[in-house]
């Protein structure tokens, strides 16, 4: 095997690792990177599992990186989507208010949101709301028009492409493992690749990346796997975009909402198990590893001791359609079993500190020789090419790149 070497290797094929590749060289057209993904394809696992959804950055705190990055990474999205005819509609959502505290949350959403940016937030009556979506009820719903859909593997594979086109040197390589690295080289399931740089974007292994190249981080991954059902074909017209209920602030999730996809199917969930498998998809999963290294960090035992009644509720939901069906019917009431299929699942990387709270904003940091890209929760997606820009900025200030 003829020996590969590379200016910069990006470890991990989801949507991060591909937009940082494709800023990285167009910054620097002449820069040899190589992508490496341990699957066959890319986008496999975070990206091509999640729910396609476009955020506003209507949630996030006022300030933090995670919200100046959802309102760049919105814009430069949808700029990037428009030009490379990626599947994509900017159709808005509305956030379901069922009750009189569910209200008043509304309304410090809307105002957080007018803080991160956005625009044209609307409180609606049901008439008013009604007329967007007319099988949803509630007392009130936000309305949120900057929010869309999207095809994150198609975006991800657009990437992949310019990269190459950019410069014809740089390779894709999947089925690609890193299994181990040190200052001089990576070593992978298809041998040596010698690199002077490396970025890690990991997502769900990117503790353990880290800890082998001696970061002291004080967190760790933990997966959560996420249940999807879709709707039937007789059900499809009661949901003509997104339908959101209002997130309880005590909780890290958004709660179970209906997606209409780009393919036009719509999809309900995600509700939120942890997972014995960091990868594991089904609800019978189990890695010992995983499993162990999770249950036994101070920070998980501290968020099942905090949580324990909302995850033994999840965890009900995720063995119970009735009971899944029971929370989309909070948003659409006129839902029945039969309008639910069975579909995908997906698992989602938390950072949790040794505290037992959930790590929520975005983390990079440097090492040497290296990049790692820590923790890049939902709206990471969304984010990804002001994700980028920041991974290039540090990489520009502390890489020879030329």
């Amino acid at each position: 095997m003829e020996e590969l070497r590379f200016d910069v290797s990006i470890v991990g094929g989801g949507i991060v690792g591909l937009a940082t590749a494709y800023k990285l060289q167009l910054k620097f057209p002449t820069l040899k990177i190589a992508v490496l993904e341990k699957e066959s394809t890319l986008a496999f696992h975070q990206t091509g599992r999640n729910s396609g959804v476009i955020h506003s950055g209507l949630y996030y705190k006022p300030g933090s990186f995670r919200a100046k990055n959802c309102v760049d990474g919105r814009i430069q999205l949808v700029k990037f989507a428009k030009e490379n005819n990626i599947t994509h509609k900017i159709c808005g959502k509305i956030l379901l208010a069922k009750n009189k505290t569910e209200e008043k949350r509304l309304k410090l959403l809307k105002e957080n949101g007018e803080k991160n940016g956005l625009c044209n937030l609307k409180i609606l009556g049901k008439e008013g709301f009604q007329k967007i979506e007319p099988y949803a009820e509630g007392v009130s719903a936000l309305h949120v028009p900057e929010s869309g859909i999207i095809d994150y593997k198609e975006t991800t594979k657009k990437f992949a492409e310019k990269i190459t086109l950019i410069n014809k040197k740089s390779k894709i390589i999947c089925s690609c493992k890193v299994l181990d690295f040190n200052d001089l080289y990576l070593n992978t399931s298809k041998g040596k690749i010698y690199s002077n740089n490396n970025v890690f974007c990991s997502g769900l292994f990117s503790d353990r990346l880290a800890e082998k190249d001696n970061l002291k981080i004080k967190m760790k991954i933990v997966g959560f796997r996420g249940d999807y059902f879709k709707l039937t074909a007789k059900a499809k017209h009661k949901v003509n975009n997104l339908i959101y209920p209002v997130p309880n602030p005590d909780f890290p999730f958004l709660g179970v909402h209906l997606t209409k996809m780009t393919d036009g199917s719509i999809e309900c969930g995600p509700n939120a198990v942890y997972t014995f498998k960091r990868e594991g998809y089904k609800k019978t999963s189990f890695s010992l590893k995983d499993t162990i290294e999770s249950l036994f960090f101070i920070g998980t035992i501290k968020l099942f001791i905090n949580h324990w009644k909302f995850g033994l509720n999840e965890y009900k939901r995720s063995f119970s359609k009735r009971l899944f069906l029971r929370e989309l019917q909070r948003l659409v009431p006129s839902l029945v079993l039969d309008d639910l299929e069975i579909a995908k699942s997906g698992v989602r990387a938390m950072a949790l500190g040794r505290d037992g709270e959930v790590i929520d904003d975005f983390k990079i940091v440097k090492s040497k020789r290296n990049i790692h890209v820590l923790n890049a929760p939902s709206p990471a997606a969304t984010a990804c090419l002001s994700i980028a820009d920041n991974i290039v900025n540090v990489a520009s200030m502390e890489f020879r790149l030329n």
